[in-house]
């Protein structure tokens, strides 16, 4: 396992398009999944300790931060043939036990982490109501545990300020998790 940090937050890029299905079996768009203050993509899967550790604070989050007009969107694009962990029947699994509010999304050919620059488990893209970039940084401090119960929620801050705003924080701390399993070549 490789551990990666996300790199900066380029300010202002523009979300990007995409096409996939859902752990409701339903396809999904950006435009479907925006929300009326912005909308928070995140690059996770099934197996990642990192991602494991903060799952219960993904859902609180989310919620809360739904409540702001802000969806999300969660999308899993690791090579399952080498992870099946992270199968679509075990998103599907891991969705419905969790209690995941937001869709849940498959990236089968990995195309739509590669637009992203996504690089890593957990990556978090946040977009102001505009689809332009305003965050790219991490949840709390969990790594592969979680973190103090009274941790400063980095994400939800930032992300509360985008809905009232429409910016980001200029300070932002990476997020770290487990490195995108890209298929070989």
């Amino acid at each position: 396992m490789v551990s990666l940090e996300t790199p900066v937050c380029d300010f202002d890029l523009p979300a990007i398009d995409f096409s996939l299905p859902g752990t409701d079996d339903k396809i999904w768009t950006l435009e479907d999944c925006r929300g009326e203050n912005g909308l928070l993509v995140m690059f996770i899967c099934n197996h990642c300790p990192y991602v494991k550790a903060i799952l219960d604070r993904l859902v609180r989050d989310t919620n809360e931060l739904k409540q702001l007009g802000i969806n999300t969107v969660a999308i899993m694009s690791n090579d399952v043939a080498d992870y099946e962990e992270d199968s679509f029947d075990n998103m599907k699994r891991i969705a419905q036990e969790q209690s995941f509010t937001f869709p849940y999304l498959f990236d089968e050919t990995q195309q739509t982490a590669q637009a992203y620059g996504a690089v890593c488990t957990p990556d978090f893209f946040g977009y102001n109501k505009d689809l332009q970039l305003q965050y790219r940084g991490r949840l709390d401090a969990s790594r592969k545990e979680a973190a103090a119960s009274d941790a400063r929620r980095d994400l939800f801050e930032a992300m509360k300020h985008v809905a009232e705003t429409s910016r980001g924080p200029q300070q932002q701390i990476p997020s770290m998790g487990c490195s995108i399993k890209w298929r070989a070549a």
